[in-house]
């Protein structure tokens, strides 16, 4: 267990666990100051942040390792489908017989299905597991920049029905390029500058992505509080979202299992198709969430699933990755 807390510490999650439910309870305790109605306008700052937390993994991107893992294509194109495609389609499906979920909590749970995978906690789960690193690295970057494109165009379908609003696609995206995609590729063009002059300080800048997230959680959830979005939700229904967050990481945790065995794909590409292709972004989810859904009210009740997947897609992953290691000593 002593193994388990270790990891847990060295992805952050302790800490951010923490912060993200001071950030939910200060915002339920003082709704007033960080509503979009409150006396100190926060939008200004979530943006620097963001373009801020999307510059920096641009530098930190490696183009090197990217390229080292172009040649295992039929692993790339297993983690890519089941990110993209096959999540998406089968949280669809599976909604449908889904009558305790609420309306709003259909669409958020709709929402972390089109997300791109996590970066950080793959990797690191994927080398504690003894997986394939380059691949892992190389299928997470790229998964997170086509979410920019992937993840809105999605919800322009799924959220039909589930919500009055809509997703226009272009005025979307060129949000997200000036918020994500440009502070990206100027951070790759930068890399060769910057990165060795704070590559000692490179795990530090975790706290700037996740004081970010934790600002936005705060507003959004502010909003919500403010409005009493969420009074007519009982702590059961809350409940019963967690355990179908718990239900969908397992059922796909099998399903990538079973394709990987399929292609006889080696232990390593295994553990890294299972680690990447079960993994939704918490830090894109908030991001991209913050400009497909323009009421602030309304992106807590779409965040709330996305959080429960993110801590249980860690506690389970960081099991499963000690699980792995032990069969997989070296």
């Amino acid at each position: 267990m002593s193994k388990v807390q270790s990891l847990l510490k060295k992805i952050g999650f302790n800490n951010f666990l923490l912060g993200l439910m001071l950030a939910i309870f200060l915002a339920w305790l003082f709704p007033e100051i960080g509503s979009s109605l409150g006396p100190i306008k926060w939008k200004p700052f979530i943006n620097i942040g963001i373009a801020l937390v999307f510059f920096f993994y641009g530098v930190k991107l490696d183009s090197q390792q990217l390229k080292s893992g172009l040649s295992n294509w039929r692993l790339h194109l297993v983690i890519q489908v089941f990110t993209f495609l096959i999540f998406p389609i089968f949280v669809f499906f599976l909604l449908q017989f889904l009558p305790w979920i609420e309306g709003d909590f259909k669409l958020g749970i709709s929402y972390l299905s089109a997300l791109p995978s996590t970066v950080s906690a793959s990797v690191v789960m994927v080398s504690i597991a003894g997986g394939n690193i380059p691949a892992a690295i190389f299928n997470a970057s790229i998964s997170s920049l086509l979410g920019v494109v992937i993840t809105p165009a999605w919800m322009g379908v799924l959220a039909e029905g589930m919500w009055q609003g809509e997703v226009d696609f272009l005025p979307t995206f060129l949000d997200l390029t000036i918020k994500v995609i440009i502070p990206v590729i100027l951070g790759i063009l930068l890399h060769g500058l910057i990165f060795p002059l704070i590559k000692s300080h490179i795990a530090k800048l975790k706290y700037l992505d996740q004081s970010v997230i934790m600002l936005i959680v705060f507003t959004a959830f502010s909003d919500s509080f403010f409005q009493k979005v969420f009074t007519p939700y009982s702590l059961w229904t809350l409940v019963q979202i967690a355990l179908t967050m718990l239900g969908l990481f397992i059922l796909i945790w099998i399903a990538i299992s079973l394709v990987s065995r399929f292609f006889s794909f080696s232990l390593a590409d295994r553990i890294t198709a299972l680690f990447c292709g079960s993994k939704k972004s918490l830090v894109h989810g908030v991001v991209i969430g913050k400009v497909i859904f323009p009421d602030p009210a309304l992106l807590g009740l779409i965040l709330l699933p996305v959080m429960l997947y993110h801590f249980q897609q860690l506690i389970l992953g960081s099991i499963l990755a000690e699980r792995f290691s032990k069969k997989n000593p070296n």
